[in-house]
């Protein structure tokens, strides 16, 4: 069945609900299409091709039965190779998870098929990240897919499976995302509650959220994975808005607000970055063509990456003359340390509070550089494990999605375009809680301007 590579996760979900196609079947053609195209792409560090066609037994099943049907069964989905599924290799390398991560367990309750491990960037015995391992763009195979869950969008971009959970830590949703022209959710923290196998929650910064091309796919797969669970320790209690809830809400008379670069991110760009601002401004202004009126703010947020870096480091490491971080790079003129890093924190995070009490949603590049070669990357971010996200030179990568992390606040990144032949992606960002809204938003935006999601080198099988 040809057409359900490009097909939505709602659409496959409908085909199985009403008998039109079985679950054998889409999943079957989605592993097809994995063993044709993933020796190109390294999206996968693991397919589980006998459990997935026994799950999707056990679905059609289901169906026959006529059994309550989820929202999502019969539907192929991958998971980042860091969140545990009950039978697949730990990413640690400890053996098989004997449990599912908790977000694992609600797709599976909603009738997903989890197919297969998203691959991460292979971390070398010598505490040196390969780069070559990354996960390789849709849109040029030479370049790659992002970082962290490049293996998610680039099998989603490539149509390869319809849809992946991810993770972002500093935007590692997002920024695959923008390179391979998807949509990358970075949740209100605590939104989707985290709980590996022993019992243990994430990072205060990471959250898990849906990759895929379409806006009602996210709000779907986020119906599904969202709301309270009491073993997350770090997770919201209270209910919020369904993410669905407002979806197909108008933009008229909303009133958004538009940064080129938080006055800070050019400091860090790359020889594109200007045409690729330009290009993601473009786009951000078309919210005026639908009714809503979108200010542009020049005003020069304050250097927080000190800040933002000391704050989550790991845990040991001296942050004078490590990192990046030295006296002489400090927006305070001093030594770096806790009290310096949350006073940053708490001004940040009172700015973005009082913006939003005059503005909806704010808009940026979500990064302002396209997809790289392996051996760009490598000149932009640093090699070594602990100092990924700490050296001034990798902060272009991560200068426009990290500090919404640390602060908690949700964001989303859309298609929008593309400069030199390859996508680049629009960030919309919400006060906590508003993921509601900027779904909503998304959805209206990409309405209007929908994307070329399909890269001519996987369009069909060869």
């Amino acid at each position: 069945m040809e057409d359900l590579t490009w097909m939505s996760v709602e659409s496959i979900a409908e085909l199985v609900r009403t008998g039109a196609a079985s679950p054998v079947e889409v999943v079957d053609h989605f592993l097809g299409r994995i063993e044709e195209y993933d020796p190109v792409l390294h999206a996968f560090d693991y397919v589980d091709h006998v459990g997935a066609r026994r799950e999707a037994k056990q679905r059609e099943a289901d169906v026959r039965d006529e059994r309550v049907l989820g929202p999502l069964h019969g539907v192929p989905v991958a998971v980042k190779s860091l969140i545990d599924v009950s039978g697949f290799p730990r990413h640690s390398g400890a053996g098989l998870a004997v449990h599912d991560d908790l977000v694992v367990s609600r797709l599976k309750r909603a009738g997903a098929v989890i197919v297969a491990h998203a691959g991460l960037p292979e971390l070398r015995d010598d505490g040196l990240w390969d780069y070559q391992s990354c996960a390789r763009n849709p849109w040029d195979p030479n370049r790659i897919a992002g970082f962290s869950s490049s293996g998610c969008a680039a099998s989603v971009a490539a149509g390869l499976l319809p849809a992946a959970l991810g993770s972002d830590g500093l935007g590692s949703t997002r920024l695959p995302a923008a390179h391979s022209g998807i949509i990358g959710f970075h949740c209100t923290n605590g939104l989707v509650p985290s709980v590996d196998e022993l019992g243990r929650t994430t990072n205060y910064v990471e959250t898990r959220g849906p990759m895929v091309r379409d806006t009602r796919d996210a709000a779907l797969i986020l119906d599904v994975i969202a709301g309270p669970d009491p073993r997350d320790n770090r997770g919201l209690h209270i209910s919020l808005p369904r993410p669905s809830s407002q979806l197909g809400r108008a933009v008229e008379g909303m009133r958004f607000v538009w940064t080129d670069d938080f006055g800070v991110a050019r400091k860090y760009a790359a020889d594109e970055s200007e045409r690729v601002i330009s290009a993601v401004r473009r786009a951000a202004l078309s919210f005026g063509d639908l009714g809503a009126t979108v200010e542009e703010e020049d005003e020069d947020w304050e250097d927080f990456f000190s800040a933002l870096e000391f704050s989550i480091r790991p845990t040991g490491i001296p942050t004078a003359g490590v990192n990046g971080i030295d006296d002489a790079d400090q927006s305070d003129g001093g030594s770096m340390n806790e009290h310096v890093a949350v006073a940053a924190r708490e001004r940040l995070w009172r700015r973005f509070a009082r913006l939003f009490t005059e503005h909806d949603l704010l808009l940026s590049p979500t990064i302002h550089s396209v997809a790289p070669t392996p051996e760009v990357f490598a000149t932009r971010v640093p090699r070594h494990r602990s100092l990924l996200m700490g050296e001034p030179k990798a902060r272009g990568f991560h200068a426009y999605t990290g500090l919404f992390n640390w602060l908690r606040f949700p964001a989303v990144s859309v298609p929008c375009g593309f400069v030199d032949g390859l996508p680049v992606g629009l960030q919309i960002v919400g006060p906590p809680g508003s993921d509601a809204g900027i779904l909503a938003a998304a959805h209206a935006f990409l309405g209007c301007h929908p994307p070329n999601m399909r890269p001519p080198l996987f369009e069909g099988r060869a």
